[in-house]
């Protein structure tokens, strides 16, 4: 062999190293962005001038409590806010990815007069909890213990949006306190949103998606989180339900795909589906354009579980 051909195989042998290197970087920054997500905190929200917490709502004020659930360790904070109805249940809310309680603040207004309690937490990785997210897998056991720690003689109602809407299906197929639950912009895979988020943010994902959400899947213990339909599917989770559920989706999600929220309310015995004309993935409570058709849907749904329709 000439000394040129053995200078030609060591460059390509070290091209190679570098694409390697360069992809197995992709890989773990991905799984960390997965895992970590943007903190939406009270600082963060004083930043933007914007309330932080139901004490600072501007319409109406609201008195909390501040309370923290020790999940082994992680520490999980929570709001208890007092509904206005005494003999209304407890609405627990449940946020996204990338969101806080503090997303709870903009959704009082159609649970406030119909609940007896409105409790809403930061999952796991987000706020001012602690942990990393695991999308959807350990959520679904601190959300169960969550609702453990609420009167058991009040009814327990779900509402989440999003990663928070898929966890609250889940968690209400497995507890027989769920009366209802309303899922805002679910999907069915856990891969789905994190690839239309990635798309729609220039970030690559066709070689780092799949291993970082494998390597999330040791790290966390979340078996079968890099497979491409993940470990779950929210429609089987909805099919299992015995209690009545609203899903509300935006006509022009870009994450969370409308079929998906289509298929979860088909699947649930009693599903019932809602497209808010022009809504987004994000924002539909604070658009003057879609807020109208989302504080509708959920009154009335909250009224027909009070009738016991």
């Amino acid at each position: 062999m000439s000394l040129e051909s053995v200078n030609i195989l060591g460059l390509v042998g070290l091209l190679g190293a570098g694409l390697l290197l360069g992809i197995g970087v992709m890989i773990a920054w991905t799984a960390t962005v997965l895992a970590r997500p943007p903190r939406r905190t009270y600082a963060s929200s004083l930043a933007k001038g914007l309330p932080g917490d139901p004490g600072e709502l501007r319409d109406r004020p609201r008195p909390f409590e501040s309370w923290t659930l020790d999940r082994r360790g992680v520490l999980l904070r929570v709001w208890e806010i007092a509904g206005d109805e005494p003999r209304g249940p407890a609405v627990v809310l449940t946020h996204g990815w990338g969101s806080s309680r503090i997303g709870a603040l903009t959704r009082l207004g159609p649970l406030l007069a119909r609940s007896s309690l409105v409790v809403a937490w930061d999952l796991r990785g987000h706020g001012e909890s602690g942990g990393s997210c695991t999308h959807g897998v350990h959520e679904v056991d601190d959300l169960l213990a969550l609702i453990d720690r609420i009167d058991q003689r009040r009814p327990i109602v779900l509402m989440g949006w999003s990663l928070g809407a898929g966890v609250s299906i889940a968690v209400a197929a497995r507890s027989s306190r769920v009366t209802g639950v309303v899922a805002e912009c679910p999907y069915r895979h856990v891969r789905t949103p994190a690839q239309n988020m990635m798309i729609a943010m220039g970030m690559p994902w066709r070689l780092n998606l799949g291993p970082a959400l494998g390597l999330l899947a040791l790290i966390q213990r979340c078996p079968g989180l890099g497979r491409a339909s993940g470990p779950f599917d929210r429609a089987a989770d909805a099919a299992r339900l015995n209690c009545p559920l609203l899903v509300l989706h935006g006509t022009e999600d870009p994450v969370s795909p409308l079929d998906d929220g289509r298929s979860i309310a088909a699947a649930a015995p009693k599903g019932r589906f809602v497209a808010v004309g022009g809504g987004g993935h994000s924002g539909m409570w604070v658009d003057a354009r879609t807020a109208p058709a989302c504080e509708t849907a959920v009154a009335s749904f909250l009224d027909d579980l009070a009738g016991g329709s």
